[in-house]
């Protein structure tokens, strides 16, 4: 459970400043939706960029990332007690 506390409140950044500003308008569940989607594409373009820089400074290929894990199981094996 999350308390309030009595400290200083929170500043907000210019960010979220801005989206309250964005968001004070009434919106449709469409228009929410179509906004985390807009969000959720935006945030998997950053991790997709930070994950390329990465790639390239340690020189991985393809080839290395299939030889690191041709052996690797993704899925966990179904427990022989379970009926």
């Amino acid at each position: 459970m999350t308390t309030l506390s009595a400290e200083a409140p929170t500043k907000l950044n210019p960010v979220q400043m801005h989206l309250l500003e964005l968001f004070s308008r009434t919106m449709t569940e469409a228009e929410l939706l179509e906004i985390k989607e807009l969000l959720a594409q935006y945030y998997a373009r950053k991790a997709d960029e930070v994950l390329d820089e990465i790639w390239e400074k340690r020189g991985y290929t393809q080839g290395s990332f299939k030889q690191a894990t041709q052996n690797l199981h993704l899925r966990s094996k179904k427990r022989q007690d379970n009926p």
